[in-house]
């Protein structure tokens, strides 16, 4: 493994599974130190040490920037910078368009898919404007460019932090901080224990299957990527491969994009 990110420090969100823990993984044997964040336990497939530690915490909670930041200098308090942020926490909404919609779930959706990435920026590129840049890569979703690919909560904020992520990238480029997304397709993660399948919206989801099978069979599996195809992309987008690339999104779902 080419160790791209040797001497790099980053922070990486819903670290404890999925395309999070295939990051952290591949982060760590590219070099870098992370620091993990999820509001589940620290994953067992990454032992604690020099160069992986773990945050338990809430994103949702309106501490949760500060202290993810807090925990981040006392993990590694040798290190000045925070030279990546992965914002991967991610949940689901139940397929509900916005005549079914409770405000329980557009909150709860909002909250984590787009406040808790951008508090964190806020936190994390104030530190790097003071020591030279850095790069931000935040997962999105095909439901960040479609309105046919999940319920309104989840379309709106993946669309959100699209917005985000552009916005980020323009205003900070003078400081050397780049700021890009990948939007995955269907990826074999557990975000869909996020969904309550007793309130699934059932004529929305039929009305997004067809979109769906273009990309993927539910039935049997196949077209899902396994997470450390995403987790490939963001690491070609932290690192300084892709110097020079900011604002960008960057599609990985074999082709689903181009529909």
């Amino acid at each position: 493994m080419s160790r791209v990110l040797e001497g790099k420090a980053a922070i990486i969100t819903g670290a404890s599974s999925g395309i999070g823990l295939a990051t952290v993984k591949l982060f760590v044997d590219s070099g870098a130190t992370v620091l993990g964040v999820d509001l589940s336990p620290a994953p067992s497939a990454v032992p604690l040490g020099e160069n992986f530690q773990f945050h338990q915490v809430n994103l949702t909670e309106p501490s949760a920037a500060s202290s993810i930041i807090a925990a981040f200098t006392s993990a590694f308090p040798s290190k000045d910078n925070i030279d990546i942020l992965v914002n991967n926490a991610g949940i689901m909404d139940n397929n509900e368009g916005v005549d079914t919609l409770t405000d329980d779930v557009y909150q709860r959706v909002i909250a984590v898919n787009l406040t808790s990435p951008i508090k964190l920026m806020g936190e994390v590129v104030k530190i790097m404007k003071q020591n030279g840049g850095g790069s931000i890569v935040n997962v999105s979703s095909k439901a960040g460019s479609s309105g046919a690919s999940a319920g309104v909560a989840y379309t709106a904020s993946k669309h959100g932090l699209l917005g985000a992520t552009k916005n980020t990238a323009w205003l900070y480029k003078e400081d050397s901080i780049r700021c890009n997304a990948i939007s995955p397709g269907a990826v074999r993660t557990n975000i869909a224990n996020s969904m309550d399948m007793a309130s699934m919206d059932l004529c929305s989801s039929m009305k997004i299957a067809p979109v769906i099978a273009c990309h993927v069979n539910t039935q049997t599996g196949a077209g899902t990527a396994g997470p450390e195809v995403a987790a490939q992309a963001i690491l070609f987008l932290a690192s300084d491969l892709s110097k020079g690339i900011t604002g960008a999104v960057l599609p990985v779902d074999n082709g689903w994009s181009v529909i």
